[in-house]
């Protein structure tokens, strides 16, 4: 019988936006590998049931990033219980359909305080327990590359995030830390759902989208959480900068 691969042991990971969807899924899969997980969510029914299901590996705590002084009892209680981190899976976002014309600026600001800002606070909260050699994961999407009409401020938020892996992974690279970002395409998560569309407005716009994948299926989260996992292990050691595409095809052909 083969012994169950542990890449990660005693390893101390970050992952915001971790109790639902692909975030949850990379947490069970870093503490399946041997690691420690402290987890963020915004709902605290979400935060408690993720708790129970995440089991004594993972610290799960709530954090409204849209506020970034939120994120600093996060940080204090790492700090307090492990004085450091080996890996930030910066995955929190969410965002709003609608076009042109009935964009307002509260839906700018909201997505670009929890899509961008938030992810940035993350990173630059984080940095100083950050040890050398340590992976910083960003979550971006097929958008930066793919023009969807209605999707116009999402998309800007995620082209955004592919620029700071480039900026911070130069800023953060003398201290051997790696900063590179996942992009997933349509990935079967709850994600679909906050994009504020009726369930008949998401069949139709989920059926469309399968049509466009090359591979003829939306993705799963796993699928996902393999290619972050990747990025924070050893086998990518010299990898920074760098964005790794999942979305069967879909920004490629």
């Amino acid at each position: 019988m083969s012994k169950s691969i542990r890449n990660f042991d005693n390893k101390v990971i970050l992952i915001t936006g971790g109790t639902s969807g692909i975030g949850f899924e990379t947490a069970r899969q870093f503490i399946a590998q041997g690691a420690q997980v402290v987890v963020t969510g915004v709902s605290n029914q979400r935060v408690e049931a993720t708790a129970k299901e995440l089991g004594e590996k993972a610290v799960v705590l709530a954090a409204d990033l849209r506020q970034p002084e939120s994120l600093d009892a996060v940080i204090a209680e790492v700090a307090e219980r492990y004085g450091r981190l080996d890996v930030v899976f910066a995955n929190a976002g969410a965002g709003t359909a609608a076009p042109l014309e009935q964009i307002t600026a509260a839906q700018i600001d909201e997505q670009f305080s929890l899509n961008f800002s938030g992810c940035f606070f993350t990173v630059q909260k984080a940095a100083p327990l950050l040890s050398k050699g340590a992976s910083v994961i960003l979550t971006t999407s097929f958008l930066n590359s793919v023009g969807t009409p209605g999707l116009s401020i999402l998309s800007a938020t995620k082209a955004a995030v592919r620029s700071l892996a480039r900026t911070l992974g130069a800023e953060l690279a003398p201290r051997g830390i790696r900063v590179n970002a996942v992009s997933p395409g349509p990935i079967s998560t709850p994600f679909h759902a906050k994009l504020g569309l009726s369930d008949e407005q998401l069949k139709e716009v989920a059926a469309g989208i399968e049509a466009s994948v090359p591979l003829g299926r939306f993705g799963e989260a796993n699928e996902v959480a393999k290619a972050v996992l990747f990025l924070a292990s050893d086998q990518a050691s010299f990898i920074t900068g760098e964005e790794i595409v999942v979305d069967g095809g879909l920004s490629q052909f």
